[in-house]
């Protein structure tokens, strides 16, 4: 299983994605955990060398729990989505080409998870920090 983590930035009502170099959707910000490293670890450093962002560790809070299959990959993924409140302005670095302010509108340019995400985030995100775990809609 891919055990993953990822940060959910929503300002005016829209959610915070980046897309990698060489791909043609669009994921949240985060991204796989190292050895030994706990979620909020493994978030702080994957925001850090993605944007440039510093998560102040004492803001996180869980958002969602994500139960899909990784995008593109035949491997079952469990992401571990949270709020949390950043120092600096976010911008492409590293493996990161660009991001952009996403709404539940949008859902269909990302990765299976994260577009999962918007649309929960769309009822989550606007109306308080709330918990929930999402999979992928049956069908």
């Amino acid at each position: 299983m891919l055990d993953v983590v990822a940060w959910v930035c929503v300002r005016d009502r829209r959610m915070l994605a980046v897309r990698a170099r060489g791909r043609e959707v669009w994921y949240m910000p985060g991204g796989k955990r190292e050895a030994g490293e706990s979620e909020a670890q493994a978030l702080l450093r994957e925001v850090g060398e993605e944007l440039g962002v510093t998560l102040r560790p004492d803001s996180l809070f869980p958002c969602c729990v994500v139960h899909d299959d990784a995008y593109g990959l035949a491997l079952p993924m469990r992401m571990a989505c949270f709020f949390a409140d950043g120092v600096g302005e976010p911008a492409p670095q590293a493996e990161i080409d660009a991001l952009g302010w996403l709404t539940s509108d949008d859902a269909d340019q990302c990765a299976t998870a994260p577009g999962e995400g918007a649309r929960a985030l769309s009822t989550s995100a606007s109306s308080q920090r709330g918990f929930a775990e999402l999979g992928s809609p049956k069908m």
